[in-house]
Formats: structure tokens, C-alpha cells, sequence
């Protein structure tokens, strides 16, 4: 064994005796609110259970394996459909409350008392459908999340999923500590260690894990103004060349420095023409009222967003396919205190409830979509009577394009990461000429 095997054992140990004493402590009581560390935890409980179900994926029949388990909020809740759930928790006290909670309302419930970093904490490769982890990585150092994340993929049956959800950046319960070793991590650290992880099968296979959505935790949007929440959900795929729009945009198109170039040139949370003022001069339009429910389609890194919620009072979802775009809205949201949520999403596959929004708001986003009739369909049906729907975009003339015009559409937009000072130039020589324009479409339902 060497000297840095030796050190990461020690500092290991050191983490685990630290977090099982903290939680120790806190679960004397055994109650939803010393789980969730909050005074106000059954009313939020009420609201976030459903919420999060509500993102996994179909478990019904399925072998799900719920990772810190607690003293069972989900665990019923998981059981109801579920062929088989295996409830898993390191402190014996927890893991006891759950099982007699839950234990004899339903039989397909296997209890174990067991930490998730043990080597000894065995689960069959290809064998669990959906793992579940509520507020659990947070409690684990950087390398125990990487180890385990990588045990997880092997535990999991191709096309298997995983969901997790951890408070980062911040505490959020206000439930006084005497100590606190939680890790409040940025949220791009997990998509990071998700995204960089690969498994093998015995015939050479590579698996990887593709995220099916990352988003904030409503109740906690809604009730604390605290987008700090974060939730995932991954899927276990095969892997191959073509890795989708969805990793053109963060790879190419919206790498984090080119990003951070929008930014500089449209104005701090902006990454669309004509920053704030022109996000000022578009919103005004709207005669948004306080209360009033607005879905944000490609909502870059939430500048529009913030000023709709904090100058009119308005609840804000903002959604966009850049998983990059979305971790730093979310970032930015820190201290703002406003009804803002983000997630990323494919507005192309999202589904909302009929009549859901006030206001459905769009900027310079909708060029990449193909199926655009499909897209306006699904905004009627999800504006409420007399909603209405904003969005700018690029547009180009009658007629067919120069060549380098139409090498440019092929590329679905700008490519920064590319293109230095001419790549300005060309554009206004574009404009100039008539070929590029930018429109502006307002409507009501």
C-alpha cells in the first residue's frame, strides 16, 4: 500500500466516524423535522415528496435501491409500486424507525443497515433498476462520491436510472448545529463526476451516464426562495459517437468560456441581443401582474428571469437544454431571494399541464428547433386564456442565402469557441445586406 493510500484511509475514516456522530446527534428524535433539519419540515415535506417523485421515471415492478433511506419518507412511497425496494441507511436507530414505519404495510421492502462507502456493502452488478438518493452525497467526501458513483453504474441494469438530490452552495434547514461537516458543493462538481463516468460489462461494453434532467427543487423555490435544492436524474446508456444536441451546445457552441464571452459583450446575466435593455423594453410588453406564472424557453444564465421576478413580482421557470447555461443561473440566483426555478430540459419533449402559464417567454432560442409547428402547439395548450407568448429570434431573408450565410445556418447559430473579432464583422456585413435579421413576435391566447 502506498503513502497516498494510506492517507486517503485516514481521511476516510476521520470523515466517516465525523458524519455518522453528526447524524447520530440528529436523529435522536427520529421526526421528519430532525431528517430534513428544518422547523417547517412537515409543510415542506408536503410539498417536495410529490414533486420529486414526480421526476423519476416509471418504477412501477421495478427492483429500486434507496440509497440514506432515513426514517422512510420515501420509502412507502416507493414500495407502493415498486416490485422490490432495498432501504438502506448507516445509522441503525434510522434504518429501525423505517422499518417499523413501513415494514409491516409492505412486504417488498428489504432493510439494511449499512454505510455506502463500505466495500462490504454488497449489490449485484446489472441488478437495480432506479437507484434514489435523497441528501446523501453531501455527506461524503470528494472521493468516496467518485467511488461510489462508479459502483452505482455497475449496480445498475442498462437503461437503469439514477436520482439524486443534494443541498449545495449552502445550508437551507434551520435547525441550529453545533457542528456541520455537510459538504456544500457546486452543483457542476456532481454533473461533472456523473458525466466523467464510465463502466464496462464482460463483453467490452462501455456504459456512461446520460442526464435525462437537473433542476431546483420547487417547494424550496416557492416557499424559501432558495434555488440551492439541485436534483438529477441520469440514465445508464451505451456509449457512442454522436452524443447528441445537447452535448454540441455545451462541448461547441456554449462552452463556459464562450459563455462567459456572451456575457461580457450583452451584460452580466444576459447571453442575448441587447442585454438588459432590451430584456427591460421586451418585458414591459407583457404587463406581467404579481402571482402571475412565466416559463422561460432557452433561458441562458437567468438575467431575463431575474428581472421579471424581482421587478414584478411573477413566479419564473426557466428551462434550457445547456446544462452549462443552467448551472450558472443557478449560481447566479445566490442571495437574489426571488421565485425563480431552473432546469435543464428539451422543450421539444417537455410536457406541462393545459392552461399552466401566464406568460411563455423566449429569446433567440427557438432557431434550433426544427419541428417549430409542434413547439407552437404545445405553447397554446400550455398558456392559460388570454396568456401570452413573447419571442425573439434571428430570421433570415427571402430567397436562398449567400454560401457563407448558409454555411452559417448549418452551424444552428454562433460558435464562439470558433470565431474571434471577424466573426462580429461577418455578422453585421449579414445584417447589413439583409440576409440576417432579428424578429420580435408578441401574441395572446
Amino acid at each position: 500500500m502506498d503513502t497516498i493510500t494510506v492517507v486517503e484511509n485516514v481521511f476516510g475514516e476521520v470523515e466517516r466516524k465525523v458524519q455518522k456522530s453528526y447524524w447520530e446527534e440528529h436523529s435522536k428524535d427520529l421526526t421528519v423535522e430532525s431528517m430534513m433539519l428544518d422547523s417547517r419540515a412537515k409543510d415542506l415535506d408536503k410539498e417536495e415528496r410529490p414533486e420529486v417523485l414526480a421526476i423519476l421515471p416509471s418504477y412501477a415492478g421495478k427492483t429500486v435501491l434507496e440509497l440514506g433511506a432515513g426514517i422512510g419518507r420515501f420509502t412507502g412511497e416507493l414500495a407502493k409500486e415498486a416490485g422490490h425496494v432495498i432501504a438502506l441507511d448507516f445509522i441503525d436507530s434510522v434504518i429501525k424507525k423505517n422499518e417499523e414505519i413501513n415494514g409491516d404495510i409492505y412486504k417488498n421492502i428489504t432493510f439494511m443497515c449499512a454505510d455506502v462507502t463500505s466495500p462490504e456493502l454488497k449489490i449485484e452488478d446489472n441488478s437495480i433498476d432506479i437507484v434514489f438518493s435523497n441528501w446523501l452525497l453531501m455527506y461524503l467526501n470528494d472521493e468516496e462520491v467518485e467511488k461510489l458513483i462508479g459502483r452505482i453504474v455497475k449496480w445498475l441494469k442498462p437503461g437503469g436510472h439514477i436520482f439524486i438530490r443534494e443541498s449545495c452552495f449552502h445550508q437551507s434547514g434551520d435547525s441550529k448545529r453545533k457542528v456541520n461537516p455537510t459538504h456544500y458543493r457546486e452543483p457542476r462538481f456532481y454533473t461533472k463526476v456523473f458525466k466523467e463516468c464510465h463502466s464496462y460489462d464482460q463483453d467490452g461494453n462501455s456504459f456512461e451516464l446520460s442526464l435525462v434532467t437537473s433542476k431546483c427543487i420547487g417547494a424550496y423555490v416557492k416557499s424559501k426562495k432558495n434555488q440551492n435544492q439541485i436534483c438529477w436524474l441520469w440514465e445508464k446508456v451505451k456509449c457512442t459517437e454522436d452524443k447528441g444536441f445537447q452535448r454540441f451546445l455545451d462541448n461547441v457552441q456554449y462552452k463556459s468560456t464562450g459563455i462567459l464571452r456572451y456575457e461580457r459583450v450583452f451584460g452580466e446575466g444576459y447571453v442575448s441581443t441587447g442585454g438588459f435593455e432590451t430584456t427591460k423594453e421586451f418585458v414591459d410588453k407583457l404587463d406581467l401582474k404579481a402571482g402571475q406564472k412565466v416559463l422561460d424557453v432557452g433561458c441562458g444564465i437567468g438575467g431575463g428571469d431575474f428581472y421579471m421576478a424581482e421587478t414584478y413580482d411573477v413566479h419564473v421557470l426557466g428551462i434550457d437544454l445547456s446544462i452549462n447555461m443552467v448551472s450558472f443561473a443557478i449560481e447566479r440566483a445566490i442571495g437574489r431571494s426571488c421565485s425563480v426555478e431552473f432546469e435543464v430540459a428539451d422543450c421539444t419533449t417537455k410536457e406541462y399541464a393545459e392552461n399552466t402559464f401566464d406568460v411563455i417567454y423566449s429569446r433567440d432560442t427557438i432557431l434550433h428547433i426544427q419541428d417549430k409547428p409542434a413547439l407552437f402547439r404545445n405553447f397554446f395548450k400550455w398558456l392559460k386564456p388570454g396568456g401570452k407568448v413573447l419571442i425573439s429570434d434571428y430570421c433570415r431573408s427571402p430567397g436562398t442565402p449567400s454560401e457563407e450565410f448558409a454555411a452559417y445556418i448549418k452551424q444552428r447559430g454562433y460558435d464562439l469557441h470558433d470565431v474571434k473579432t471577424n466573426g462580429w464583422s461577418a455578422k453585421l456585413k449579414r445584417s447589413s445586406a439583409g440576409e440576417q435579421k432579428w424578429g420580435l413576435f408578441i401574441a395572446t391566447k
